[in-house]
């Protein structure tokens, strides 16, 4: 992916007169975009870069690329710049949808990092989430999956071993926890939640985002005809996804 090689115009050429720097210098990013000179993928002027073609100040430079992020225009990918996004990815809200299959309709290359695959003890909260005894062993699996080498969601899930004995033993990196827990412990039924919050540190690196981009976090249960089959947290970065109601 390359950076668009011509120099901006002077700072006071972005945009109409009138209008503060920072948001001068957004008209100017999203007007090459809108008009396919910039394309998806390509790296845009980084803050360094704006500072020094068009003599803003950093503080301008970042405030421009921070906000046209917010907006969904551009994806800041820590370490290696701003780039011209794609169209958010979406999935159904009300759907308890496989990840990769999303990715695959949309023409992508699904991707995954496993971070954790262990048993846990189960403590109060866990062994309410999973209707387990206190000190019942859980299994516990982290998971960063990918868009075409893109994060786009980190999956924290608690399975109860019952519903699924054989969870610890799967190649996850080959095939998702949603596709084999739909085939051997099918759901009846699912318990989902939303809200808005910033990803902890921890979460941050692994999604490659700044700990002040705003993310998405969906707490799910879902359930089959035996009882609960997991409990998992799914954590979007807010710029790189949309979730949707289904009708």
């Amino acid at each position: 992916m390359s950076r668009a090689n011509e120099e901006p115009p002077d700072a006071g050429a972005v945009a109409p007169q009138g209008e503060p720097l920072y948001a001068r210098l957004k008209h100017y990013v999203r007007s090459r975009v809108e008009a396919g000179e910039w394309t998806v993928g390509q790296r845009v002027p980084s803050e360094n870069e704006l500072v020094d073609l068009l003599g803003v100040s950093r503080m301008t430079a970042n405030r421009a690329l921070r906000e046209l992020a917010e907006e969904g225009l551009v994806v800041r990918v820590r370490g290696k710049g701003s780039f011209v996004a794609a169209r958010k990815r979406s999935s159904q809200f009300q759907s308890v949808p496989n990840i990769a299959d999303e990715i695959g309709e949309r023409g992508g290359r699904h991707g995954v990092t496993l971070v954790l695959l262990q048993i846990e003890t189960a403590g109060p909260e866990l062994s309410e989430a999973l209707a387990l005894a206190l000190g019942d062993p859980a299994f516990h699996s982290i998971l960063v999956h990918l868009e075409d080498d893109l994060p786009i969601q980190l999956e924290d899930r608690f399975v109860r071993p019952a519903a699924a004995p054989d969870y610890i033993d799967q190649p996850f990196r080959e095939i998702t926890p949603n596709a084999y827990l739909s085939r051997v412990a099918p759901i009846v039924r699912a318990e989902q939640q939303i809200e808005a919050v910033l990803a902890a540190p921890w979460e941050a690196r692994l999604l490659g985002i700044a700990r002040t981009e705003p993310c998405l976090l969906v707490r799910r249960r879902t359930f089959a005809q035996g009882g609960v089959v997991s409990s998992v947290r799914l954590l979007y970065p807010g710029s790189r996804y949309r979730l949707d109601s289904a009708s």
